[in-house]
Parts: structure tokens; sequence; C-alpha cells
């Protein structure tokens, strides 16, 4: 006999939870967060009369003992993370991993949190794990307890014998209108046949299914499901979808604005007098109340009525329209930065707004240079001197003035001015001013194509080792050409898609961008040239884990016009730094410095061929004569009396595997395969015009408040280069000059490293806040 043991029915389509912000999943409460490493040595210190304490009230009640560890024995088919999110009986764990040393010599509450065994609970948990594994399609799964001492606690065992599954025979979807496509219900993921009554995924799929109807204007849709027991082990599922009548927009009201009006609420929301009731133009439109800024809470709701025609009712709370951020940091690269933002919303109404940011890096730049951690951040004279220009502050300072719509929700148009002294970390600095125009088009939900034109008056800030590597151009009144004022002025199409489901943790989806930049004569540019660069990341869930993959390549042809416009006669082809390619770094191959993989060059002080303190290979020590030629052969010195020095390149290639698994509910460990190629066809040098390199690395992740802090570890290949050096040696009127030595340098970076020294030497540290992408 058929026996029905579950219907379930989807009721008329709710709308959406509100949210204001996507914060990182967590599966505990909010821990302390770590403290220095002094303040906890002296928490310790002053921790052990509270450890004193707890050891004293856990002996006086012994009936209550310390749940010490929690173990689960014969679950094959369900992860204990799973157990660990449904029972009661927890373990006593540390609050966070780097309290860990304070935990092993302490049991104060302050850093750990102490879980006791409840024997009530202990087993109502067999209860619920034998619930848990009946929804999962185990209905004759029997659960056991065993309780066993364990020091000044105990340990708790869950012994389960999970039994046979109870397996779907048979799946049967109807439909009382053909709505959907077989392919529309495939993607619902309903139970297989052949496999366990999963009640789990059956409420996913039918959720799914409803968003799916609801989606095609059908909101008052129904789905029932019913699983029908032909015996214990057998069962059959049918599904039925009751599509309904097809649901519109009538009217939208809205409550609770004060300072924005109910006109600028309506065409945020967009939402029309009759256009189809559907679920993602009402996600759309709650995500763009959010995204404006106006708003603290934007909520979007519907009176139940047996009508087709749907009565909207927004209700908003305003946020401040004025807002102020600042913020500071250090890094290895820009040493000190402040950062201030001023954001004015609803400016003259209709939700535009207006942000001023000002950002200062490089402070205390010439008291950290060469200190610790930061020791490449800044490029170096031909001699090894630092310039003075390169530990000066760089600035950015902005004004822009955003549209949210134009015509029409789907337009956005901002328009902004600018100043700057940026740097490009270990290769130049250049400074500009001018403004910037952007149309932006939403092509489809979260996909945007965006047209950008952009003005700027840039100068070059380099030494002239620069410009005689990478443009070719080594007298001085052609490079002075260069070090002037030029226009850099391009016209480029963006095109991004987001499709994953966290901006901070991404765990599924994509994300694509692609930019085609052309600049030329009549964009009013100085440096011409075309570009085209592209990237795409792909998130799969892999067991435990993520399993993550991005590419990024990009290719740039300088224009033969470019060299007459900036003053510069010669054959090179001349490119704005800013635009060339770079690899290496926090965000790219990680088994590199920030930008030191592609071509190169060495630089050396002539000082060190003249009078080296050990020389090599047998040879003698180079002549003033001999480097004033170029006749000096620079192996004569070891490799760490040069410095590499990277030209970037006109094309790139990377690839990047990375596996994301958690190690804690706030640690994730990681291990990734990073590949990349920069190259230059009209580099003639010695050095070598393309370089490839493969470096595998881990690391760790701790989930914070403002993302992933991240730590990573690469590993560089064991790569020895020949490169061209570069010298400097007194012209025959006394003034240095640039010197190209005939022979290129056999450079080995591990060279004077032996045993453990040289495979350290080899580790590339990173740390970076958020993913590498």
């Amino acid at each position: 006999m058929l026996v029905p043991i579950l219907r379930l029915a989807a009721s008329p389509m709710p709308l959406p939870t509100p949210r204001a912000t996507r914060l990182p999943r967590r599966t505990t409460p909010q821990r302390p967060r770590p403290a220095l490493a002094l303040a906890l040595l002296l928490g310790g210190a002053l921790a052990w009369p509270a450890a004193l304490r707890g050891q004293a009230a856990a002996a006086a009640r012994p009936e209550r003992p310390a749940v010490h560890r929690i173990r689960y024995t014969g679950n094959a088919h369900v992860d204990e993370d799973l157990f660990d999110q449904s029972l009661a009986t927890q373990a006593t764990r540390c609050r966070s991993i780097f309290y860990a040393p304070i935990c092993a010599v302490s049991n104060s509450p302050t850093f750990e949190e102490r879980h006791y065994l409840d024997r009530e609970e202990l087993a109502r948990d067999a209860l619920r794990i034998r619930v848990l594994y009946w929804r999962l399609g185990y209905r004759h799964t029997t659960v056991r307890t065993e309780v066993t001492p364990a020091g000044d606690g105990a340990d708790v065992t869950f012994h389960i014998d999970e039994g046979p599954p109870t397996i779907l025979r048979a799946v049967r979807v109807t439909q009382t209108d053909s709505v959907l496509s077989r392919k529309d219900i495939r993607r619902a993921r309903l139970p297989r046949r052949g496999r366990p009554a999963d009640l789990f995924r059956l409420d996913t799929a039918r959720l799914a299914l409803r968003d799916r109807l609801w989606d095609r204007g059908y909101g008052d849709a129904v789905v029932t499901d019913t699983v029908v027991l032909r015996d214990s082990l057998n069962a059959a599922l049918r599904v039925t979808l009751r599509p309904g009548k097809r649901t519109t927009v009538d009217t939208v009201e809205v409550h609770g604005n004060r300072e924005v009006t109910a006109r600028t609420v309506r065409r945020l929301v967009d939402l029309k007098p009759g256009q189809p009731y559907r679920r993602m133009d009402v996600l759309d439109a709650q995500r763009r109340l959010y995204e404006s800024g106006l708003f603290r809470q934007a909520v979007l709701t519907v009176p139940e009525t047996a009508d087709s025609a749907k009565r909207i009712v927004v209700t908003v709370r305003e946020a401040p329209l004025t807002n102020v951020r600042v913020g500071v940091g250090i890094n290895t690269t820009e040493f000190g930065q402040v950062q201030a933002t001023l954001t004015r919303f609803n400016w003259i109404g209709t939700a535009r707004r207006v942000d001023l940011q000002a950002t200062i890096a490089n402070l205390l730049a010439p008291q950290l240079f060469d200190q610790g951690i930061f020791t490449s951040a800044v490029p170096r004279g031909v001699t090894g001197d630092v310039r003075s220009a390169y530990l000066q502050p760089t600035w950015q300072l902005s004004l822009q003035v955003s549209q949210p719509w134009l015509w029409s929700t789907r337009n956005a148009l901002a328009a902004s001015v600018f100043t700057q002294r940026r740097s490009i970390p270990g290769i130049v600095i250049d400074r500009g001013y001018g403004g910037q125009g952007t149309f932006t088009r939403r092509l489809a939900r979260r996909t945007a194509a965006s047209l950008t034109y952009r003005y700027e008056q840039t100068r070059v800030e380099a030494g002239e080792l620069y410009f005689c590597v990478n443009f070719g151009i080594c007298r001085l009144p052609q490079i002075n050409a260069l070090r002037g004022a030029h226009r850099l002025s391009p016209l480029w199409l963006s095109l991004t898609a987001d499709c994953a489901d966290d901006p901070l943790e991404p765990a599924s989806g994509f994300t694509a961008h692609l930019d085609l930049e052309h600049a030329a004569s009549y964009t009013a540019s100085d440096f011409r040239y075309n570009r085209a660069a592209g990237e795409y990341a792909r998130y799969v869930r892999v067991g435990r884990g993520v399993l993550a993959a991005h590419v990024r390549g990009g290719i740039i042809r300088a224009l033969a016009s470019t060299a007459g416009a900036v003053g510069a006669d010669t054959g090179t082809a001349i490119i704005h730094p800013r635009k060339q390619f770079y690899a290496g770094g926090s965000r790219s191959v990680r088994g590199y410095a920030e930008n030191q993989l592609g071509p190169r060059v060495l630089t050396v002080d002539p000082d060190q061929l003249i009078t080296p303190e050990d020389t090599l290979n047998g040879l003698s020590p180079c002549t003033p004569a001999s480097v004033a030629d170029g006749t000096c052969n620079p192996n004569v010195a070891p490799s760490t009396q040069f410095l590499p020095r990277p030209l970037g390149g006109l094309q790139l290639l990377e690839a990047s595997v990375e596996y994301r698994v958690p190690l804690s509910p706030t640690l994730l460990g990681a291990v990734f395969v990073d590949a990349g190629t920069v190259a230059d066809p009209h580099l003639h040098l010695a050095s070598p015009n393309r370089v490839s390199a493969i470096t595998p690395g881990f690391g760790v992740r701790y989930r914070s408040p403002i993302g992933p802090v991240r730590i990573d570890l690469g590993v560089r290949p064991l790569l020895v280069e020949d490169l061209t050096v570069f010298t400097q040696a007194p012209d025959s009127t006394g003034a240095l000059r640039i010197v190209q030595l005939d022979t290129p340098k056999r450079f080995d970076p591990l060279e004077g490293h032996a045993g453990l020294g040289r495979l350290l030497a080899r580790l590339q540290l990173h740390l970076a806040i958020g993913e590498a992408f």
C-alpha cells in the first residue's frame, strides 16, 4: 500500500529579507580580536587566578565535567562539520588561534571558551542526529553515546549506525500549465531516481522551482511535493507545479522617507504599474536602494491579496546624507598611508552623489627605507644610491559626481577631476592631473559595460637608466623631452560581469573583466597605443573547500606617431610605464616580489667591478678604461652586488589555481600554483625578452570583519639568467654617463646561500587583505 509520509506546499512568494551589507560567512559568534604579543603574555599572567578559580569550580561540579573532545564513528555519509553546527554538546576550545600558546597553560575564560557536559542535552543530541539522518534519507539510523573521563573533564563519542537508506524508485514532476522547460526543472536539482530520499535537497529544489516560476511572472505560484513510501527502503517522489495567473505591479507606495523624495525612491525602485511582478526585479530594486547609500534599511512588502495585480509597499529608513571616513595603513611598497573620504549623498536631489577623496602615501619613507622588510620599495640609482624624489610623499586627490540613473536605472553617469603623484613600485613615479567621464550601461543582472574618456597631463619621474633601457634613449636632451609634461588621454570600453556568490570570500560563480583601450591624436593624447587586457576567475565547491582558478592576460602596441608627439627621435616603441604589463606580487605570481617577474636588467656600482671584495671564475678585476668602453666582464663580481630592475612587457599571460579549505571557524588554509609569462618582443638586449615561471606555494587566511587577512608563501624557481648589465663612467668632460657592458652577467639570486638558507631564500612572503582573486 502507498502511504504518503510528507506533504509540503510553497505559499505565495514572500519578498526577500532585506540586508544592507553582505558580511563574511561565520559559523560561530564573533570572537575577540587578538592582542599584541606583550599584551597576551601579560594577560596570560593575569589570567592564572581566574584559571585556578575555573579549575576549582570544575572540581566542585563533577556531575558536569568540561567536554574536552567530541568524536563521531560510523558517519560515512555526513561530514562532522554538519554535526558541530547542529548539536548542543560542544567541545571546549580556544577563542582564537592566536591565543593557542596561552590556552595550553591556562583555562581562563578570557582566552578559552568552556563547554560542560549536559547529559539531558546529550540524549537530545542523539535524537538530533537521528532526525538529521532521517531528513537525509536514512530512516533506520541508530545512535549510541559514550562519555569517557579525560583528565579534569570528559570526552564524548557518538557511535552511529547509519543503516540502509530509503531509495527513490520514481521521481515525477507535473505542471498544471507548461511554464518551465525540462532544462529549468533539471537545473533545480531535485533528488534523482536511485538516490536517497534527501529532504534537504528536496526543500532546496522546491524553492528553486518556485523562484523560477516567480521570475517568469507567476508570483502566486505554488509548488507541492509528496514522498510516498512503498516499503521501509523504497519510496516515490511526486512534485506538482501550479503557476496560477500571471502577476503584475499595480502601485508602489513609499513610507519612512524624510529628506529623500518619494519620486526619487520610485525611480530607484523602477517598478512600473502594469509590468510583470517578478522576483529578479524585486531583488534588483532592493539592491539599488542599498547601493544608493541613502538608506540604512529598505524593505519591500506585498500585502496579501487574491488579486494578481500587486501593491508594493516600500518602507525605508534613511542614512545620514554626509559620510566621512578616515583610514591609515602601512605596507612594504608605499610605507605609511593615510586616506580620507567625504561623501555627500542626494546632492541637489535625485540621488546624486559627490565623493571627495584624498590619499597620501610614502609617509615615513626616509626613516623606514632599507630597514627590515622595507628593502625593495624604492628604485635605486646605478650605483645603488636612492634618489630623494622616490622617498617623497605620493598623493591622489579626486572629486567625483555620480548620477545613478540617466533616462533609465540601467544607465549611470560619472564625472571627476583629479591630481596625483603615483608610483609603480620599483619602476617609476609619474605625476599627473586631469579629468574623466564614464557612462555605464547595465546589460544584464550583475553585468555592465562602461565607456570612459580620460584626459590627463602626465610627467614621468625616473632616472636616466630607466629611459635608456626602456626607451633606448640614452642622450640627455631626449631624456629631458620625455621627462616633460605630456598628454595621456585614452578612450576605453570596459565589460564587467560579477556572478560570484560573495564579494569577500567567493565559493561559487565567476567574475570576468575586459578592457579595450585606444589613444591617438584625435583623443588628444601624446602617448598613442592600442591596449587590451582581461581576466576571468571561477569558483567551485570541492569537498570541504573551494577550488578557485584565475586567468589574466593583456597585450599593448604603441603607435609610431608617439615618438614625434613626445619629442623623442627614436625607433623604439614608446609606451607610458603605467600602461605596460608587470607580473609578480601578492595578487599575481606569488613566487616573486612586486613586479619582479619579466624582462630585467642589472645595475652595479662600477667600484664593485674595479675593486671587488672577491673575484670569481678566475677573472681579473676590471679597469676604469674597460668599464668606460663596456668591455668589462661583470662576472668578476658576485651576484649579491647587482640590483635587478624590472622593465615591464608588452604581453602578459598569467594563470593560477588555488584550493582553499577551512581549518577552523575563523582560519582557512590554501595551497596554490601560479604561472606567468611577460614578454617584450622589441627588447634588443642580452637579457631574455620573454620570462616565464611556475611557482607553487601555500598560505593561511584569517576571517576578519574587513575581509580575509592573507599570508602567502610563494616558492621561487631555481632560475639562473644571463642579464644585461648597466653601470656608469665619466665621459671626456667628467660628467657621468650610462654604460652598457658587452658581456651579460650570469645572475643567480641564490648565490651565497647554502643548505637551509638556500631553501629559505627561495620563499617570497606576501601579506595582504582580501583573496588574491
